[in-house]
């Protein structure tokens, strides 16, 4: 079922699995902790493949309470600001499901396990 999803599914799926509970807006300026003043993807790239991913049963709307601590390395303010305001901020939170995690977790190994062997080749 993996091989049917696309570059930025499966980077969505891995920074959910990753960073915990998210939305579009926020992942268009960190999936994966990637940064920069400027958005890396379209905001709405991002909501429709959380919509296909949620069609297809892998993600699920998020409806508890955020934590309340910083869950990024990347622009800790983003989530400081829930903090402040005593809510979560306006928008879809989309988290895994239990067959989204499960296949997240795979892609995630499959990917640090990557990452090591282009490190090692250095």
């Amino acid at each position: 079922m993996t091989d049917e999803l696309d570059e930025l599914s499966t980077k969505i799926l891995m920074h959910i699995y990753k960073y915990g509970p998210d939305n579009p807006w926020y992942m268009a300026r960190r999936l994966l902790g990637e940064s920069g003043w400027a958005p890396k993807y379209s905001a709405d790239d991002i909501e429709v493949a959380c919509r296909k991913l949620k069609d297809e049963g892998y993600l699920v709307p998020y409806k508890g309470a955020l934590k309340k601590a910083v869950t990024s390395s990347v622009k800790p303010w983003l989530k400081v600001k829930a903090k402040e305001l005593g809510h979560k901020p306006k928008g879809i939170y989309y988290d895994l499901t239990k067959e989204g995690r499960r296949i997240a977790s795979q892609l995630y190994k499959d990917y640090k396990s990557e990452e090591d062997q282009k490190k090692a080749k250095k």
